[in-house]
């Protein structure tokens, strides 16, 4: 087995032996434990005494890993002590080394480890897992929860229908999303969004608005409109399928009358978040995209505003009194939410933490049978 085709597999345990009693960069390997056994003692029936194994158990894995790495180990001879082959030398060689120069990096990381999983042993902690569509100000209020109220958050940007989806699949506790305000009951978004909401069964939590436009590079020329992004005179970069940004995006479309597919380039060249769009259209690689105005303004992009929008949070009804989803809304409506939130352009607050009728929230909102 040629030597590129071995991989390198890091894990870790938990044991009931004080922490302390691991030392230096010690990271246990079952093949160099034994190596080292039989080099210092010269048989395997005695390298197997010393790790408190049988023969056959010392037998066996020697030969799984020469299994494993292509290369036979071990020098065997009738009556004679068992030596280990050149190959098993700088083996042994290679990992001293690596010992050596990781020693700082594994003591970091073991105390790292043992102070995160610390945690879990405080019954007051309070975890709470999203999924949201892509945007600036999360990680802000991820700090904030967690800095002023013990609140650690799980965040993880997902698209907008991913993020709905994982919250009616129990994949997280809290789903975040948005909407542009002069949505139609007929909009693409309303569409697609409103089979993955449900009153009765989620609530929804007002947190901020946002401004979404074109950007592009300071100097260059945009489109005039949307419709004119059908002449193929710019590169457009889009967001991914089934993000807010990209249903948005599909919105407009539809209110000039186009269709996806008649603008050149919009499914080839997609990006995950509004901060690779900017990126994208700083470096060259695109002229012109739509995504936040905050984006465009960290990239030291030109913006022009298309529509405001409200990000929501929403979570099912049976979470909402649960500490978790009380601290998070305490945490919307303070007023370093809202400070956070003025720091960034083209953002504000939008009745924080609130919890809001899906009905009155959402205007586009139509029950598919009338209640009785």
């Amino acid at each position: 087995m040629p030597s590129a085709s071995r991989g390198i597999h890091l894990r870790y345990t938990f044991e009931t032996t004080d922490a302390t009693q691991q030392q230096g960069a010690q990271i246990e390997n079952p093949l160099f434990d034994l190596l080292f056994a039989l080099q210092a003692h010269g048989s395997i029936s005695a390298a197997a005494r010393a790790q408190n194994s049988s023969y056959r158990h010392a037998w066996g894995s020697l030969k799984h890993w020469e299994e494993v790495l292509g290369e036979p180990l071990v020098h065997w001879g009738q009556g004679r002590h068992a030596r280990l082959t050149p190959f098993a030398q700088r083996l042994m060689w290679a990992e001293r080394q690596a010992r050596v120069r990781m020693t700082p990096h594994v003591e970091a990381l073991r105390a790292e480890l043992a102070r995160v999983f610390a945690l879990a042993d405080d019954a007051t902690l309070q975890v709470l897992e999203i999924f949201a569509s892509h945007d600036l100000a999360l990680p802000q209020l991820q700090t904030l929860a967690e800095e002023r109220d013990g609140l650690h958050i799980g965040l993880r940007f997902a698209g907008s229908q991913e993020a709905l989806r994982a919250l009616n699949d129990g994949r997280c506790r809290v789903a975040g999303f948005h909407v542009a305000r002069a949505a139609a009951t007929d909009s693409v978004m309303a569409t697609v969004l409103r089979p993955l909401l449900q009153p009765g069964r989620h609530k929804l939590i007002g947190s901020h608005w946002r401004r979404q436009g074109w950007i592009w590079r300071p100097g260059d020329t945009r489109p005039e409109d949307i419709q004119a992004l059908r002449k193929g005179h710019w590169r457009f970069v889009s967001r991914q399928p089934a993000s807010g940004t990209r249903l948005l995006t599909d919105h407009l479309l539809a209110q000039a009358g186009l269709r996806p597919e008649q603008v050149p380039g919009y499914t080839s060249c997609t990006e995950d978040t509004h901060v690779a769009v900017a990126a994208a259209i700083a470096s060259g690689a695109a002229d012109v995209g739509i995504g936040i105005e905050a984006a465009a303004a960290e990239a030291g992009l030109a913006f022009s505003a298309l529509v405001d929008e409200n990000y929501y949070l929403l979570c099912l009804k049976d979470d909402l009194e649960t500490p978790a989803l009380r601290q998070l809304r305490a945490r919307l409506a303070s007023p370093a939410w809202a400070q956070a939130l003025g720091r960034l352009p083209g953002y504000g607050a939008n009745r924080p933490g609130e919890v809001l009728s899906l009905t009155q929230a959402l205007p586009w909102w139509r029950f598919q049978k009338p209640k009785r």
